[in-house]
Protein backbone atom coordinates (compact mmCIF):
# COMPACT_ATOMS: atom_id res chain seq x y z
CA UNK A 1 0.00 0.00 0.00
CA UNK A 2 1.33 3.42 -0.91
CA UNK A 3 2.18 5.73 2.00
CA UNK A 4 0.83 9.28 1.81
CA UNK A 5 3.50 11.73 0.72
CA UNK A 6 6.12 9.04 0.06
CA UNK A 7 7.21 8.56 -3.53
CA UNK A 8 7.58 5.01 -4.78
CA UNK A 9 10.46 4.28 -7.19
CA UNK A 10 8.14 4.35 -10.20
CA UNK A 11 6.80 7.79 -9.17
CA UNK A 12 10.20 9.37 -9.73
CA UNK A 13 10.40 7.64 -13.11
CA UNK A 14 13.86 6.03 -12.89
CA UNK A 15 13.07 4.15 -16.07
CA UNK A 16 12.45 7.01 -18.49
CA UNK A 17 15.67 6.39 -20.39
CA UNK A 18 14.98 2.65 -20.41
CA UNK A 19 11.41 3.26 -21.54
CA UNK A 20 12.63 5.19 -24.57
CA UNK A 21 14.87 2.22 -25.41
CA UNK A 22 12.34 -0.59 -25.03
CA UNK A 23 8.90 0.97 -25.43
CA UNK A 24 7.19 2.88 -28.23
CA UNK A 25 4.71 4.31 -25.71
CA UNK A 26 5.42 7.31 -23.50
CA UNK A 27 2.67 6.05 -21.19
CA UNK A 28 4.87 3.17 -20.05
CA UNK A 29 7.62 4.73 -17.91
CA UNK A 30 8.92 1.47 -16.43
CA UNK A 31 9.73 -1.40 -18.82
CA UNK A 32 8.79 -4.97 -17.90
CA UNK A 33 10.84 -7.14 -20.25
CA UNK A 34 10.41 -10.83 -21.06
CA UNK A 35 13.80 -12.54 -20.85
CA UNK A 36 15.37 -14.45 -23.74
CA UNK A 37 15.16 -18.15 -22.82
CA UNK A 38 16.66 -20.94 -24.92
CA UNK A 39 14.05 -23.39 -26.16
CA UNK A 40 11.25 -21.30 -24.68
CA UNK A 41 10.83 -17.78 -26.07
CA UNK A 42 9.94 -18.78 -29.59
CA UNK A 43 7.73 -16.79 -31.96
CA UNK A 44 4.46 -18.15 -30.56
CA UNK A 45 5.31 -17.62 -26.89
CA UNK A 46 6.73 -14.14 -27.52
CA UNK A 47 3.44 -13.01 -29.03
CA UNK A 48 1.59 -14.33 -25.96
CA UNK A 49 4.01 -12.57 -23.60
CA UNK A 50 3.58 -9.28 -25.44
CA UNK A 51 -0.21 -9.60 -25.35
CA UNK A 52 0.07 -10.32 -21.63
CA UNK A 53 1.83 -7.03 -21.04
CA UNK A 54 5.53 -7.44 -21.77
CA UNK A 55 6.99 -4.10 -22.80
CA UNK A 56 9.61 -5.87 -24.87
CA UNK A 57 10.68 -9.43 -25.73
CA UNK A 58 13.79 -11.09 -27.07
CA UNK A 59 14.44 -14.11 -29.24
CA UNK A 60 16.12 -17.14 -27.82
CA UNK A 61 19.87 -16.60 -27.71
CA UNK A 62 21.31 -17.04 -31.19
CA UNK A 63 24.81 -18.20 -32.12
CA UNK A 64 26.65 -15.49 -34.06
CA UNK A 65 28.99 -18.00 -35.70
CA UNK A 66 26.03 -20.00 -37.04
CA UNK A 67 24.45 -16.83 -38.43
CA UNK A 68 27.64 -15.83 -40.20
CA UNK A 69 27.87 -19.31 -41.70
CA UNK A 70 24.23 -18.99 -42.79
CA UNK A 71 22.86 -21.93 -40.83
CA UNK A 72 19.20 -22.25 -41.86
CA UNK A 73 17.84 -23.31 -38.46
CA UNK A 74 19.66 -20.44 -36.77
CA UNK A 75 18.15 -17.95 -39.19
CA UNK A 76 14.71 -19.36 -38.33
CA UNK A 77 15.33 -18.48 -34.67
CA UNK A 78 15.79 -14.87 -35.79
CA UNK A 79 12.39 -14.66 -37.50
CA UNK A 80 10.74 -11.60 -35.92
CA UNK A 81 8.50 -10.68 -38.82
CA UNK A 82 5.41 -8.99 -37.40
CA UNK A 83 7.16 -8.48 -34.05
CA UNK A 84 9.54 -5.67 -34.98
CA UNK A 85 7.77 -3.18 -32.67
CA UNK A 86 8.37 -5.21 -29.53
CA UNK A 87 11.09 -7.78 -30.15
CA UNK A 88 14.88 -7.70 -30.11
CA UNK A 89 17.50 -10.32 -30.95
CA UNK A 90 19.95 -11.78 -28.44
CA UNK A 91 23.30 -12.99 -29.78
CA UNK A 92 26.16 -14.92 -28.22
CA UNK A 93 29.71 -15.41 -29.38
CA UNK A 94 33.34 -14.61 -28.65
CA UNK A 95 34.64 -13.21 -31.94
CA UNK A 96 34.18 -9.44 -32.42
CA UNK A 97 34.04 -9.76 -36.22
CA UNK A 98 31.41 -12.53 -36.13
CA UNK A 99 29.36 -10.69 -33.53
CA UNK A 100 29.45 -7.48 -35.59
CA UNK A 101 28.39 -9.32 -38.74
CA UNK A 102 25.63 -11.16 -36.86
CA UNK A 103 24.42 -7.82 -35.49
CA UNK A 104 24.18 -6.45 -39.03
CA UNK A 105 22.03 -9.41 -40.02
CA UNK A 106 19.82 -9.02 -36.95
CA UNK A 107 19.33 -5.33 -37.68
CA UNK A 108 18.46 -6.18 -41.28
CA UNK A 109 15.72 -8.47 -39.96
CA UNK A 110 14.19 -5.50 -38.12
CA UNK A 111 15.54 -5.94 -34.59
CA UNK A 112 14.96 -2.76 -32.55
CA UNK A 113 17.53 -3.79 -29.94
CA UNK A 114 20.39 -6.28 -30.14
CA UNK A 115 21.42 -7.87 -26.85
CA UNK A 116 24.66 -9.71 -26.12
CA UNK A 117 24.53 -12.73 -23.84
CA UNK A 118 27.41 -12.54 -21.37
CA UNK A 119 25.77 -14.67 -18.71
CA UNK A 120 24.80 -18.07 -20.12
CA UNK A 121 26.24 -20.64 -17.68
CA UNK A 122 25.97 -23.88 -19.68
CA UNK A 123 29.28 -25.67 -20.28
CA UNK A 124 29.01 -25.96 -24.08
CA UNK A 125 28.77 -22.17 -24.28
CA UNK A 126 31.25 -21.29 -21.54
CA UNK A 127 33.85 -23.76 -22.81
CA UNK A 128 33.88 -21.87 -26.13
CA UNK A 129 34.72 -18.62 -24.34
CA UNK A 130 31.16 -17.34 -24.82
CA UNK A 131 28.34 -16.37 -22.47
CA UNK A 132 29.45 -16.21 -18.84
CA UNK A 133 33.07 -16.94 -19.87
CA UNK A 134 33.31 -13.27 -20.88
CA UNK A 135 33.17 -12.39 -17.18
CA UNK A 136 36.74 -13.72 -17.16
CA UNK A 137 37.78 -11.96 -20.36
CA UNK A 138 36.60 -8.41 -19.92
CA UNK A 139 38.92 -6.85 -22.55
CA UNK A 140 37.45 -9.18 -25.19
CA UNK A 141 33.92 -8.32 -24.01
CA UNK A 142 34.67 -4.64 -24.56
CA UNK A 143 35.97 -5.32 -28.07
CA UNK A 144 32.82 -7.27 -28.92
CA UNK A 145 30.53 -4.46 -27.78
CA UNK A 146 32.59 -1.82 -29.56
CA UNK A 147 32.57 -3.78 -32.84
CA UNK A 148 28.81 -4.32 -32.69
CA UNK A 149 28.02 -0.71 -31.81
CA UNK A 150 30.06 0.45 -34.81
CA UNK A 151 28.34 -2.10 -37.07
CA UNK A 152 24.68 -1.16 -36.48
CA UNK A 153 22.55 1.90 -35.83
CA UNK A 154 20.16 0.19 -33.38
CA UNK A 155 20.98 0.03 -29.65
CA UNK A 156 23.29 -2.73 -28.44
CA UNK A 157 22.73 -3.97 -24.88
CA UNK A 158 24.36 -6.56 -22.62
CA UNK A 159 22.98 -9.18 -20.22
CA UNK A 160 25.47 -10.38 -17.62
CA UNK A 161 25.75 -12.09 -14.25
CA UNK A 162 27.19 -10.99 -10.91
CA UNK A 163 30.35 -13.02 -11.41
CA UNK A 164 31.81 -16.35 -12.40
CA UNK A 165 32.40 -18.28 -9.18
CA UNK A 166 31.50 -16.26 -6.11
CA UNK A 167 33.16 -13.07 -7.28
CA UNK A 168 31.73 -9.80 -8.59
CA UNK A 169 33.47 -9.52 -11.94
CA UNK A 170 30.13 -8.38 -13.33
CA UNK A 171 30.67 -4.88 -11.94
CA UNK A 172 33.90 -4.37 -13.88
CA UNK A 173 32.31 -5.96 -16.93
CA UNK A 174 29.31 -3.62 -16.70
CA UNK A 175 31.59 -0.58 -16.56
CA UNK A 176 33.59 -1.88 -19.51
CA UNK A 177 30.60 -2.51 -21.79
CA UNK A 178 29.13 0.88 -20.92
CA UNK A 179 32.41 2.53 -21.95
CA UNK A 180 32.36 0.47 -25.15
CA UNK A 181 28.94 1.83 -26.10
CA UNK A 182 26.32 -0.48 -24.61
CA UNK A 183 22.97 1.32 -24.38
CA UNK A 184 21.77 -0.65 -21.32
CA UNK A 185 22.89 -3.49 -19.06
CA UNK A 186 20.70 -6.25 -17.64
CA UNK A 187 22.07 -7.76 -14.44
CA UNK A 188 21.18 -11.26 -13.25
CA UNK A 189 22.09 -11.32 -9.59
CA UNK A 190 23.64 -14.80 -9.61
CA UNK A 191 27.11 -16.01 -10.56
CA UNK A 192 27.84 -18.61 -13.19
CA UNK A 193 28.37 -21.46 -10.74
CA UNK A 194 24.93 -20.91 -9.21
CA UNK A 195 23.21 -21.42 -12.55
CA UNK A 196 19.63 -20.74 -11.38
CA UNK A 197 19.99 -21.99 -7.80
CA UNK A 198 20.12 -20.04 -4.57
CA UNK A 199 18.95 -16.49 -4.19
CA UNK A 200 19.62 -13.65 -6.62
CA UNK A 201 21.80 -10.91 -5.15
CA UNK A 202 19.75 -7.75 -5.58
CA UNK A 203 22.34 -5.74 -3.64
CA UNK A 204 24.75 -6.39 -6.49
CA UNK A 205 22.21 -5.03 -8.97
CA UNK A 206 22.12 -1.86 -6.83
CA UNK A 207 25.93 -1.64 -7.05
CA UNK A 208 25.82 -1.76 -10.82
CA UNK A 209 23.00 0.79 -10.92
CA UNK A 210 25.06 3.17 -8.78
CA UNK A 211 28.11 2.74 -11.02
CA UNK A 212 26.53 3.24 -14.45
CA UNK A 213 24.78 6.06 -16.25
CA UNK A 214 23.03 3.86 -18.85
CA UNK A 215 19.81 2.07 -17.81
CA UNK A 216 20.23 -0.98 -15.59
CA UNK A 217 17.60 -3.72 -15.84
CA UNK A 218 17.18 -6.00 -12.82
CA UNK A 219 16.81 -9.75 -13.30
CA UNK A 220 16.47 -12.67 -10.92
CA UNK A 221 13.77 -14.00 -8.56
CA UNK A 222 10.76 -12.17 -10.01
CA UNK A 223 8.08 -14.77 -9.30
CA UNK A 224 5.29 -12.55 -7.98
CA UNK A 225 4.13 -9.07 -8.89
CA UNK A 226 5.15 -7.79 -5.45
CA UNK A 227 8.74 -8.86 -6.16
CA UNK A 228 9.06 -6.03 -8.68
CA UNK A 229 8.28 -3.33 -6.13
CA UNK A 230 10.75 -4.92 -3.71
CA UNK A 231 13.47 -5.05 -6.38
CA UNK A 232 12.84 -1.44 -7.31
CA UNK A 233 13.12 -0.25 -3.73
CA UNK A 234 16.27 -2.27 -3.10
CA UNK A 235 18.11 -1.56 -6.35
CA UNK A 236 16.67 1.58 -7.98
CA UNK A 237 16.83 -0.29 -11.31
CA UNK A 238 15.37 1.23 -14.46
CA UNK A 239 13.30 -1.79 -15.45
CA UNK A 240 12.89 -5.50 -14.75
CA UNK A 241 13.40 -8.62 -16.81
CA UNK A 242 11.16 -11.58 -15.97
CA UNK A 243 12.19 -15.16 -16.78
CA UNK A 244 11.14 -18.37 -14.99
CA UNK A 245 8.30 -16.65 -13.16
CA UNK A 246 6.29 -16.35 -16.38
CA UNK A 247 6.48 -20.06 -17.25
CA UNK A 248 2.94 -21.37 -16.96
CA UNK A 249 1.96 -17.95 -15.68
CA UNK A 250 2.40 -15.28 -18.36
CA UNK A 251 -0.35 -13.40 -16.49
CA UNK A 252 2.46 -12.41 -14.12
CA UNK A 253 3.36 -9.68 -16.62
CA UNK A 254 -0.18 -8.27 -16.43
CA UNK A 255 -0.07 -8.44 -12.66
CA UNK A 256 3.21 -6.54 -12.51
CA UNK A 257 1.76 -3.76 -14.64
CA UNK A 258 -1.38 -3.72 -12.49
CA UNK A 259 0.57 -3.48 -9.23
CA UNK A 260 2.67 -0.63 -10.62
CA UNK A 261 -0.61 1.18 -11.33
CA UNK A 262 -1.87 0.26 -7.83
CA UNK A 263 -4.56 -1.97 -9.29
CA UNK A 264 -5.49 -5.56 -8.29
CA UNK A 265 -3.34 -8.40 -9.53
CA UNK A 266 -4.55 -10.61 -12.38
CA UNK A 267 -5.34 -14.13 -11.15
CA UNK A 268 -6.25 -16.53 -13.99
CA UNK A 269 -8.88 -19.18 -13.35
CA UNK A 270 -8.60 -22.80 -14.48
CA UNK A 271 -10.43 -22.18 -17.76
CA UNK A 272 -8.14 -19.28 -18.64
CA UNK A 273 -5.06 -21.40 -18.07
CA UNK A 274 -6.37 -24.27 -20.16
CA UNK A 275 -7.61 -21.95 -22.91
CA UNK A 276 -4.18 -20.36 -23.22
CA UNK A 277 -2.45 -23.75 -23.16
CA UNK A 278 -4.67 -24.92 -26.03
CA UNK A 279 -4.11 -21.74 -27.99
CA UNK A 280 -0.35 -22.08 -27.66
CA UNK A 281 -0.55 -25.77 -28.60
CA UNK A 282 -2.52 -25.00 -31.77
CA UNK A 283 -0.24 -22.16 -32.83
CA UNK A 284 2.90 -24.20 -32.11
CA UNK A 285 1.71 -27.16 -34.17
CA UNK A 286 0.85 -24.76 -36.97
CA UNK A 287 4.35 -23.27 -36.84
CA UNK A 288 6.35 -26.49 -36.39
CA UNK A 289 3.98 -29.15 -37.69
CA UNK A 290 1.99 -31.61 -35.50
CA UNK A 291 4.82 -34.00 -34.58
CA UNK A 292 7.39 -31.41 -33.48
CA UNK A 293 4.82 -28.92 -32.18
CA UNK A 294 3.33 -31.43 -29.74
CA UNK A 295 6.73 -32.39 -28.41
CA UNK A 296 7.88 -28.79 -28.14
CA UNK A 297 4.75 -27.97 -26.14
CA UNK A 298 5.06 -30.71 -23.54
CA UNK A 299 7.14 -28.65 -21.12
CA UNK A 300 4.72 -25.73 -21.48
CA UNK A 301 1.70 -27.92 -20.82
CA UNK A 302 3.38 -29.18 -17.66
CA UNK A 303 3.87 -25.59 -16.49
CA UNK A 304 0.27 -24.63 -17.28
CA UNK A 305 -1.16 -27.45 -15.13
CA UNK A 306 1.15 -26.78 -12.19
CA UNK A 307 -0.99 -26.53 -9.06
CA UNK A 308 -3.82 -28.62 -10.50
CA UNK A 309 -5.15 -31.61 -8.57
CA UNK A 310 -2.92 -34.63 -9.35
CA UNK A 311 -0.67 -32.44 -11.49
CA UNK A 312 2.15 -35.01 -11.61
CA UNK A 313 -0.15 -37.64 -13.11
CA UNK A 314 -1.52 -35.04 -15.55
CA UNK A 315 2.00 -34.13 -16.72
CA UNK A 316 2.81 -37.81 -17.19
CA UNK A 317 -0.29 -38.30 -19.33
CA UNK A 318 0.38 -35.14 -21.37
CA UNK A 319 3.86 -36.46 -22.15
CA UNK A 320 2.32 -39.63 -23.58
CA UNK A 321 -0.32 -38.06 -25.81
CA UNK A 322 0.70 -37.39 -29.41
CA UNK A 323 -2.45 -36.05 -31.08
CA UNK A 324 -3.55 -32.43 -30.72
CA UNK A 325 -7.24 -33.32 -30.37
CA UNK A 326 -6.50 -35.85 -27.62
CA UNK A 327 -4.41 -33.31 -25.73
CA UNK A 328 -7.15 -30.68 -25.99
CA UNK A 329 -9.77 -33.13 -24.74
CA UNK A 330 -7.58 -34.14 -21.82
CA UNK A 331 -6.95 -30.51 -20.86
CA UNK A 332 -10.69 -29.72 -20.98
CA UNK A 333 -11.42 -32.72 -18.75
CA UNK A 334 -8.66 -31.59 -16.41
CA UNK A 335 -10.22 -28.13 -16.20
CA UNK A 336 -13.59 -29.59 -15.24
CA UNK A 337 -12.00 -31.67 -12.48
CA UNK A 338 -10.17 -28.63 -11.07
CA UNK A 339 -12.84 -25.92 -11.13
CA UNK A 340 -13.41 -26.27 -7.39
CA UNK A 341 -9.72 -26.82 -6.61
CA UNK A 342 -8.05 -23.62 -7.80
Amino acid sequence: MKTEGVKEPWDVVPGQQASALYSSSSKEPFPVIAAPMAGITDKVFRRILWEMGATFCFTEMICAKALVHENRKTFQLMDIKGEEAFCGVQLFGADPYEMAEAARRAAAQGARVIDINMGCPVPKVVNNGEGAALLKNIPLAGKIVSAMVKAVEVPVTVKLRRGFDGGEEGLELAKCVESAGAAAVTVHGRDREQYYNGKADWDFIAKVKAALTVPVIGNGDIFEAADVGNMLRQTGCDGVMVARGMLGNPWLLQSIKAVLREEPEIVPNVDSRVDLAIRQLRESTKLYGPWLGVRFMRKFLGWYVKGFREAAAARHRLNQLTEVAAIENFLRELAEKNKDFL
